[in-house]
């Protein structure tokens, strides 16, 4: 499965549920989800990986990417709904250092 996305809001913040893999193929859709979350000028991105299947190494780098991209905007990104595995993959890569990690949205 490709991945799809659906833009929402939380408070002053947009939401991206993502749904489906983040690897190699993502890229268009990853940027395409950041500039439709973005066009609202949210306080803070935040990405939900509720429904993602898989994230490759390919996909940590574009998920590195649209963060070095927030950044340079000065709009923080967080993530929600991260599996054990995943969290654990944010913190030995450090990207948790840079993305918040919260609760996923109910």
């Amino acid at each position: 499965m490709s991945l799809a996305f659906e833009v929402g809001r939380r408070g002053s913040a947009a939401t991206i549920r993502l749904t489906g893999r983040i690897d190699r193929d993502a890229g268009t859709v990853l940027e395409q989800a950041y500039t439709a979350a973005i066009a609202g000028t949210p306080s803070a991105v935040e990405l939900d990986f509720v429904d993602v299947e898989y994230i490759n190494s390919t996909g940590i780098a574009l998920i590195v990417s649209l963060l070095a991209r927030a950044r340079a905007q000065g709009l923080p990104i967080r993530a929600a709904g991260l599996t054990p595995h995943y969290r654990h993959i944010f913190e030995i890569t450090r990207l948790s250092d840079f993305i918040e990690i919260v609760q996923p949205i109910a």
